[in-house]
């Protein structure tokens, strides 16, 4: 487990302003290839196992040189550049599950340490070494997640647990390497946290309405909007 709390407290005043969060930084960049997988009884194929790159990794606007997604209608895209999960919460599920869950294990392609991904807000912008990031949408659980896990009811536990990881933009590109500071450079004026985000697209029609006001969201955010907010 890494050493050290989360670095974003409660009572700790948010600020436009570059925000320094000491200690805050990224402890694995990851890739993946595309390979066979069973998604239920039926044969897929994803790139969700990622593993730790050794060395420095070049950074562009659809994520990391040589990281791969299958299905790119769901995954990858200017939106989705980047997948990061916190240390702290892989820690956790090793405790709930029982097993151990090595950097990489959610698919991720940025594991942090020091960082509540949970708590970030959404068009929040980070700087990662040379790369500018934004965070644009929570991680929603899907089959070909629940498949990797083999863990039973996992698309209803990963949810309830409410610490989806968050999905990136990348704002400017450039090479990074594990131990690159994480730095949160702006905030948004309206402040929706990730896991408000997944409340959000799970139904929550408050959260949703303000969602829809932040700026630097994802795009796909409008139409999950209209859908939440129509829904009888």
């Amino acid at each position: 487990m890494v050493a050290g709390a989360f670095t974003r407290s409660t009572g700790v005043p948010r600020s436009a302003s570059v925000m320094s969060m000491p200690g805050a930084q990224v402890i694995s960049f990851n890739c993946g290839q595309i390979a066979d997988l069973m998604v239920g009884r039926k044969a897929d194929r994803s790139a969700i196992d990622k593993r730790p790159v050794l060395g420095p990794v070049d950074v562009g606007a659809l994520g990391l040189y040589g990281d791969e997604q299958a299905d790119k209608r769901h995954h990858g895209g200017p939106d989705q550049a980047l997948y990061a999960y916190a240390r702290e919460d892989l820690d956790w599920w090793t405790e709930q599950l029982g097993r151990e869950l090595l950097n990489g294990a959610f698919g991720e392609n940025v594991t942090t340490a020091g960082v509540d991904i949970s708590a970030a807000l959404i068009g929040e912008t980070w700087r990662i070494g040379d790369v500018v990031v934004q965070v644009t949408a929570p991680r929603i659980p899907c089959v070909t997640f629940s498949s990797w896990m083999g863990e039973p009811g996992w698309v209803k536990r990963f949810a309830a647990a409410g610490r989806p990881g968050a999905y990136l933009r990348v704002l400017a590109a450039g090479r990074v390497q594990a131990g690159a500071e994480l730095t949160v450079v702006a905030t948004p004026s309206e402040a929706v946290t990730v896991a408000e985000s997944m409340r959000a697209y799970y139904g929550d029609r408050d959260i949703m309405r303000r969602l829809l006001t932040v700026e630097g969201r994802g795009m796909k955010w409008d139409e999950i909007g209209a859908d939440v907010l129509s829904a009888v």
